[in-house]
């Protein structure tokens, strides 16, 4: 069958296409596609492969089969590729130690401070104090502390197992729109979390799940670390709650709109003396991850 990869450079230039070129007999790449280069792109190959191109009903005539080569589908008019028989097959769990490690990462990095510390450093505070250290913003040690997470597969349970060795105490939040899911809410847990971790899907049940009237219940100084997607929280919610001192962090892997360039009030909260990090999509992008990427979609072709 023939291929098109039609935005290899949104998975880097470091990838080895081999095994892909391997289950296919072509494989034409193309750096980028804009929706005018489309159909010149895409040509009559049998199997369009896309991380991030939007693929209509027009272009799917014809097709053997979609690969995704991502989680999510929404690039993709999933119900016209259906009624016209053509399997699509995303990648799922391809960057599962990535993502957990990022996560960590942001979770730790708030809650020692890091970037009011770092604030403080640029500004010289350091260089005179009067001590040898600095302590003008109070830390969290999490070993004892509670985690609740939002989302309980693959990441979020991967999550849990590294939090466990900080010694942190995690509950999973019942799924969200699920009436019969015997774990507690999230909504339930808010007054108890020291830490709130998103890992779930972005449905119209997740929408929004950590908006103002939810925020109203939270425990004051909990720290909240969103890697699922922009739009699970209502981020000018949880900014108006960082800076009241509602909540202690915000750490964001997402925005709703990517890249952001109408810019966002989380990336103006950059310049200011805040607990904020903002981490431009990438908990994703080791190379690892990414040419796990390649390999599953590659198993994803040979299955067709």
């Amino acid at each position: 069958m023939k291929a098109v990869l039609l935005d290899a450079d949104t998975l880097g230039d470091d990838i080895d296409l081999t095994p892909i070129r391997e289950v296919v007999s072509e494989l034409n790449v193309y750096a980028a596609t804009t929706p005018e280069q489309l159909e010149a792109h895409a040509g009559d190959a049998d199997l369009l492969l896309t991380n991030k191109v939007v693929l209509d009903d027009a272009i799917l005539a014809g097709r053997k089969g979609i690969m995704i080569m991502a989680t999510g589908t929404n690039n993709v008019d999933m119900a016209a590729a259906k009624a016209r028989g053509i399997p699509v097959l995303n990648v799922t769990n391809y960057g599962t130690a990535s993502v957990a490690q990022h996560t960590l990462m942001l979770m730790l990095a708030l809650a020692a401070k890091l970037p009011l510390y770092q604030h403080d450093l640029r500004g010289g505070a350091w260089q005179q104090s009067p001590y040898f250290c600095l302590m003008t913003h109070k830390t969290l040690q999490l070993a004892g502390k509670h985690l609740v997470i939002v989302g309980a597969g693959t990441l979020g349970t991967e999550v849990a197992r590294l939090a466990e060795a900080f010694g942190v105490h995690v509950t999973f939040a019942a799924r969200p729109g699920k009436s019969n899911d015997p774990r507690p809410s999230m909504e339930s847990l808010l007054p108890k979390a020291d830490v709130l971790s998103f890992h779930c899907p972005l449905t119209e049940q997740t929408r929004y799940l950590l908006n103002a009237s939810a925020l109203e219940k939270i425990k004051p100084g909990c720290l909240v670390v969103n890697c699922a997607r922009g739009g699970v929280i209502d981020e000018d919610a949880a900014l108006a709650a960082l800076k009241a001192g509602k909540i202690a962090g915000l750490a964001v892997d997402v925005l709703p709109v990517e890249p952001p360039r109408q810019g966002h009030g989380l990336l103006d909260a950059l310049a200011e003396p805040l607990n904020v990090i903002v981490t431009p999509h990438s908990a994703w992008i080791s190379p690892e991850a990414r040419q796990n990427v390649i390999k599953i979609t590659a198993a994803n072709i040979q299955s067709l």
